[in-house]
């Protein structure tokens, strides 16, 4: 496959292969508060604080240690501090990978809570707290998959 940039004629500037998920950044409505779940709900610890270039705002940097997962937690002044809704353009979920082939227990939720659906592709992939079970604290949904029978 072949992407290019837009900016220059179709096919005539390639960009190298990609070859994995950088980050992600969610604006939030309280940043201290969403910090806090995302340190005691997914195990993640602050990596960085980082100034937005313009229009003031910062950003707390998320890591989960031991993985090369980042997570952007936006504040910026101007935002509309709406609760998420999946309905509006953008974001839809996050969704993140888990390691291992036995499922898991949800963060605290019995198993029987967790559902399981399978999905296409090359893995047969189990999914625990789609949607309603596990929003953060702005209410965007949290997917976590595994793989396994």
């Amino acid at each position: 496959m072949t992407l290019t940039t837009g900016r220059d004629a179709p096919g005539t500037t390639t960009l190298p292969a990609i070859t994995g998920f950088h980050h992600l950044g969610l604006t939030v409505r309280d940043i201290h508060t969403s910090e806090s779940w995302y340190a005691e709900v997914l195990g993640m610890t602050r990596a960085f604080v980082e100034p937005h270039p313009t229009g003031g705002g910062h950003t707390v940097v998320m890591t989960r240690p031991g993985t090369t997962l980042f997570l952007g937690l936006d504040y910026h002044p101007q935002a509309d501090l709406k609760r998420f809704d999946a309905r509006r353009t953008g974001l839809d979920h996050l969704a993140l990978r888990l390691d291992g082939a036995a499922r898991p227990r949800c963060l605290g939720h019995s198993p029987g809570r967790a559902r399981d659906r399978p999905r296409r592709g090359p893995r047969n992939r189990r999914t625990c707290l789609r949607r309603r079970g596990l929003p953060d604290p702005d209410d965007i949904p949290i997917e976590l998959c595994w793989s396994g029978s």
